[in-house]
C-alpha cells in the first residue's frame, strides 16, 4: 500500500491506490473474478506467501469488495466471494489488460480474451459521452474540476 501520503490530494485515482494499489490486491481480484474463491486457490495461482495472502484478503473483506462466507464448519473454513464493487473494477481490470495485451504483450499473445457470453464476440472497455451516448477517444476528454474542487474553501 502507498501508505497516507495522498491525503492531502483531493484525488479519486489515489484513493482508490489507498484500496487497490498494493502489488498483489489487483491479481487476488482478477483470480476472484475467474472463480477462484478459496485460499489454497488463491496461494497455488499467484505463489504468494501465506501471511501475505491473509493480510491482502482481511484487507480487501474490510474495504468490502470480497465477502469471506464459511463453507465449513469443523474446522471453520472460508471462502472470499466478489462483491457488487469488485464487480465494479471490471472495466478498469479489463482495461489493464488490454493495455498489457497491447503495451506489455507477450510474443505468444495475450493470456487471456473477454468474450461475450450472448454471442462469443470480443468485450472491450470503452469510453461514452452520458450526454450523447458517443463512444470519444482519450483526445476527446477534458479533466474539469468536480465538486469537490469547485466546493472546496479556499
Amino acid at each position: 500500500m502507498l501508505g497516507r501520503m495522498y491525503d492531502s490530494q483531493l484525488c479519486s485515482i489515489a484513493r482508490t491506490l489507498e484500496v487497490v494499489g498494493e502489488r498483489w490486491t489487483l491479481l487476488i481480484i482478477r483470480d476472484a473474478q475467474l472463480g477462484l474463491r478459496r485460499f489454497e486457490e488463491f496461494q497455488d495461482s499467484l505463489g504468494i506467501a501465506r501471511n501475505v495472502l491473509t493480510n491482502r484478503l482481511s484487507k480487501l473483506v474490510d474495504d468490502g469488495l470480497l465477502e469471506r462466507v464459511c463453507y465449513q464448519e469443523r474446522p471453520a473454513r472460508y471462502e472470499y466471494r466478489p462483491t457488487e464493487k469488485t464487480r465494479d473494477l471490471l472495466a478498469a481490470i479489463l482495461g489493464l489488460m488490454h493495455w498489457g495485451d497491447e503495451h506489455a504483450a507477450d510474443p505468444a499473445g495475450p493470456p487471456r480474451i473477454a468474450s461475450h457470453v450472448g454471442c462469443g464476440g470480443d468485450v472491450r472497455e470503452r469510453l461514452v459521452c452520458t450526454r450523447c451516448e458517443q463512444t470519444v477517444g482519450a483526445d476527446a476528454v477534458d479533466l474539469l474540476p468536480g465538486p469537490a474542487l469547485t466546493d472546496a474553501p479556499a
